[in-house]
């Protein structure tokens, strides 16, 4: 069971907290994770894009110029591909994106990230994140106390909206809750960092 230091808001160690073998030392399963990945971001498509194939253009249905003795290709309409204000080839038509993930695949995948953290030395546990007013200051001073200065998921015990609100507009930082993590998020970060009731209750949900 790998054991790994509890740090407070200022960045001084104040424990340490043992992490579950099945949770966050797993063996990662690479293929697994990408295939999450690629649902996640799948969804995140809106899918809206759309053109105007030749049987859909308006106009063209005269015979630009007889069939032989110009000299020139034989065409049938104005609104073949080849034209100017011709249709689309293969015009791309509104569809959904999205693609399923069963169930063990989508917890093999959040286990195997959640250890892939834990291995590279970027998941940082804090005592307790909480601010008392909307400052973002303090969200910035904690991030630079704990050595995430770069791109960072906050993930909290339960809704807090003066953190949420605090780290909203901090360029690379996003928050999220235990029951709203996901694949993606956890391997875009640079540095995970989790509240120590979080790890408690991930460790509950997902054993």
């Amino acid at each position: 069971m790998p054991s790994i230091s509890v740090v407070d808001m200022e960045g001084k160690q104040v424990g340490t907290v043992d992490l579950s073998d099945s949770i966050f030392g797993i063996e990662p399963n690479a293929a697994v994770m990408h295939q999450v990945v690629l649902s996640y971001l799948a969804a995140q498509r809106q899918g809206t894009q759309s053109a105007l194939t030749r049987a859909e253009v308006s106009g063209g249905g005269k015979k630009p110029w007889r069939q032989k003795g110009t000299g020139r290709a034989r065409q049938g309409s104005t609104r073949a591909p080849q034209w100017t204000h011709g249709g689309i080839v293969f015009a791309p038509k509104p569809r959904d994106y999205r693609f399923t993930v069963n169930k063990k695949e989508r917890r093999l995948a959040l286990k195997s990230a959640l250890s892939v953290k834990a291995a590279d030395s970027d998941l940082i546990v804090v005592d307790s994140i909480k601010t008392d007013e909307y400052k973002t200051k303090k969200i910035v001073a904690m991030l630079g106390a704990v050595g995430a200065d770069k791109k960072a998921l906050i993930v909290l015990p339960e809704v807090d909206d003066m953190v949420i609100k605090s780290a909203n507009n901090i360029p690379g930082v996003k928050t999220a809750q235990v029951n709203t993590i996901n694949v993606y998020d956890i391997l875009n970060a640079d540095k995970l960092i989790i509240a120590k009731e979080a790890v408690s209750k991930i460790e509950e949900v997902y054993a």
